[in-house]
């Protein structure tokens, strides 16, 4: 998950296609929203790889989003809800890079369902990007634990912030293969 507007230039982008290429290599498979920015760069990544580059991508009028040149599989969706049931249904691990209201959306969606278990506890959440990710995480200890304390200690334990491709891998690399829906 992450900013649709990021281009190959950006060092995000490059994290990404770095993380899904190491991904790839392993026999993991990338599934993206299939859009251009950190979308395009895992897909990408995986592409390279020469492993599964899966992308569930979502229709967006008047800017329809096209689906990036790298998904070898995907599939075009009409609601955002449908779509994030799909992106969370099977994954083993969940990787969020910076990005707009919509990665804050899946990000803060994916940790609930963690913190209400309806998704297993095993499955990690990876957050990449240190300056982008601590103002947003201080804030959630500082406003929603400790002020307000409208989630409990253990909730921000629910995932992990890291600085680089490689770091995610690692966490990423030692995870559960996911088998309880299967």
């Amino acid at each position: 998950f992450g900013s649709a507007r990021f281009t190959s230039e950006v060092p995000e982008y490059k994290e990404a296609r770095r993380l899904a290429f190491l991904l790839g290599q392993e026999g993991f498979t990338v599934i993206t929203g299939g859009g251009p920015g950190i979308m395009e760069a895992a897909n990408r990544g995986a592409f390279e790889a020469n492993a599964q580059s899966i992308g569930l991508n979502i229709l967006l009028i008047p800017m329809e989003q096209r689906i990036n040149d790298y998904v070898k599989k995907g599939m075009g969706f009409h609601y955002f809800f449908t779509r994030k049931v799909m992106l969370a249904f099977a994954s083993q691990a969940y990787v969020f890079f910076p990005g707009g209201f919509g990665t804050i959306d899946e990000m803060s969606e994916i940790v609930t369902l963690i913190q209400t278990n309806k998704v297993s506890r095993d499955i990690p959440v990876v957050l990449v990007g240190k300056d982008f990710w601590e103002p947003f995480l201080k804030w959630v200890k500082e406003m929603m634990y400790d002020k307000y304390k409208a989630i409990d200690e253990g909730d921000m334990k629910l995932y992990s912030l890291v600085d680089s491709a490689d770091e995610a891998f690692k966490i990423i690399k030692e995870s559960k293969e996911r088998k309880e829906l299967f």
